[in-house]
């Protein structure tokens, strides 16, 4: 078989590389000359000018009626600490494999979807999320999606910008942009946009951004941090120690995330538009359901599963928890962390007030019911379940399959229960070296994140416009596994306060927090 065009190579991509496959590159083609639909160049071309020419890649197959469309996602936007939380690799694209058919393309079957990252072999739970996220977008799309359709939309487009448009026409043309939040915690992720399309060379998006943050500035205080501080209180800085300030997430970034995106440029646009609205507050939904969290301080660091009953059964057949056996095994100090402060707040006489969430784990000999269910608390099983958990942290330092089995010998629901002890935490934690901050005079350090994107990204903006400071807060065990689960909160004339003075404390010193930490 004569085939023109260059190859490229696979090995690093998902996916089976058998041998009777023929990969071709964007300009490939094929002695067979099975047909591609042009509205499919037409969306490639729109890719290549709106991102760049990598940010699309082609796979054809020989002899069937199939293409592979490899988007590449730019997430460099994530900070580093968000990017390690989260296992993803932000020096590497996110890949969106959509493969459609080559000759139908929007007429054809909807497509199937795979979301990976080359060099990320394992614990790619980012990808399952964002995988079902973008399965769901499609099938909603592919109800009323057609190559007809599409052109349709195309051609309005076009009319936009004749020679005889109006001002009012141009506005309104720029409805063709993802919609731009006011809020300056969402990223900057995409390059240019219709760079000469619009008869003004070099139009970004940065600058669209940039004349929408300037507007918010001129009330900074409530717009940067979204909710109006207190007139007593400065501008303390949990940046330095992990916890972020008191603050809701915006509703306008959370409302922008799921917005539809434009089909003005094609559907493969539309995607990627919509992914990168998503990934940075794809720890703000439910990683099944797909459903806003209700936390009482806002969204925390790291993707979960919310505690409703259908999503708690369906979290355990997603293969999100595969990552468990790998935390256990190599952060085996973290886990006695997160299990001691279960421990001290399931034995805290106020434990009917502090001990929340209380867990929703699912019956391992009846899947369809809950063994431990927030609805029907059990605070004497759930104990004897925990004794179990800790005997075997205290006497094995086996594999984690050894720890695991000697655990179901014990309780059957010890081994469930460790998971969502694991899976529940919703903050980053990582033991520091022996050496790192001396004078706390304890080889026991942890650091401690938990501030989501757009809250980080609120907070340096204040940063620079007010400076920092550090601060320290100090609570007593007991009250840790909330806080890892629901974020630290101003308990004050709740039934959450302990102290008879009413203030969430943040000092300046230290040793002024160890006091309160029992």
């Amino acid at each position: 078989m004569d085939i023109k065009g260059q190859f490229w190579n696979d090995d690093d991509s998902e996916g089976d590389n058998e041998s009777e496959e023929f990969l071709y590159g964007v300009q490939g083609s094929c002695a067979a000359d099975l047909y591609r639909h042009p509205q499919l160049d037409a969306d490639i071309e729109a890719v290549k000018e709106i991102y760049s020419e990598n940010s699309v890649s082609i796979r054809e197959y020989g002899t069937i009626d199939d293409v592979d469309i490899d988007l590449h996602i730019n997430i460099s936007f994530l900070d580093e600490e968000v990017s390690t939380a989260w296992k993803v690799l932000r020096t590497e694209p996110i890949v969106l494999r959509l493969r459609f058919s080559l000759s139908q393309y929007l007429d054809g079957p909807e497509p199937s979807i795979e979301v990976f990252q080359p060099s990320n072999k394992e614990g790619f739970g980012l990808g399952l999320q964002l995988k079902k996220i973008l399965g769901m977008f499609t099938s909603q799309q592919w109800k009323h999606l057609s190559n007809d359709f599409l052109k349709t939309q195309q051609e309005k487009r076009h009319s936009w910008f004749k020679a005889s448009g109006t001002i009012k026409k141009f506005r309104a043309g720029l409805s063709i942009f993802s919609p731009i939040p006011k809020s300056p915690s969402f990223p900057i992720i995409q390059d240019s946009m219709l760079k000469g399309k619009l008869g003004v060379p070099e139009l970004r998006v940065g600058r669209l951004m940039n004349r929408s943050i300037s507007c918010t500035m001129k009330n900074p205080k409530v717009e940067v941090f979204g909710y109006p501080p207190s007139p007593q209180a400065g501008l303390l800085c949990p940046q330095h120690v992990g916890l972020p300030p008191p603050a809701r997430t915006s509703p306008l970034v959370s409302g922008h995330c799921k917005n539809i995106p434009t089909l003005e440029y094609g559907f493969l646009v539309q995607i990627m538009k919509y992914a990168e609205q998503r990934i940075p507050t794809l720890n703000e939904y439910c990683v099944v359901c797909d459903e806003q969290h209700v936390f009482q301080n806002g969204s925390m660091l790291k993707p979960a599963v919310c505690t409703r009953e259908l999503c708690v059964f369906s979290f355990y057949t997603l293969g999100v928890m595969s990552g468990a056996a790998e935390e256990v095994a190599t952060g085996a100090e973290v886990v006695d962390l997160l299990v001691a402060m279960c421990r001290a707040a399931l034995e805290s006489p106020r434990k009917s007030i502090i001990f929340e969430p209380y867990p929703s784990v699912v019956d391992p000999t009846d899947p369809k019911t809950l063994a431990f269910n927030p609805k029907k608390k059990n605070y004497e099983r759930l104990q004897k379940a925990l004794d179990s958990v800790m005997s075997i942290r205290e006497m094995t330092q086996g594999s984690y399959l050894e720890i695991k089995k000697q655990m179901d010998k014990l309780d059957p629901l010890a081994h469930p229960l460790l998971q969502w002890i694991i899976s529940s935490n919703r903050s980053h934690i990582v033991k520091l070296p022996l050496s790192r901050l001396k004078f706390m005079h304890t080889s026991h350090q942890f650091l401690l994140l938990s501030s989501p994107p757009a809250k980080e990204a609120r907070f340096r903006t204040a940063k620079k416009l007010y400076g920092s400071t550090f601060a320290f807060h100090g609570s007593h065990i007991e009250n840790w596994h909330s806080i890892l689960r629901n974020g630290l909160v101003n308990a004050s004339y709740t039934k959450l306060q302990e102290w008879e003075k009413d203030s969430t404390g943040c000092p300046p010193r230290m040793s002024w927090s160890r006091d309160t930490t029992g």
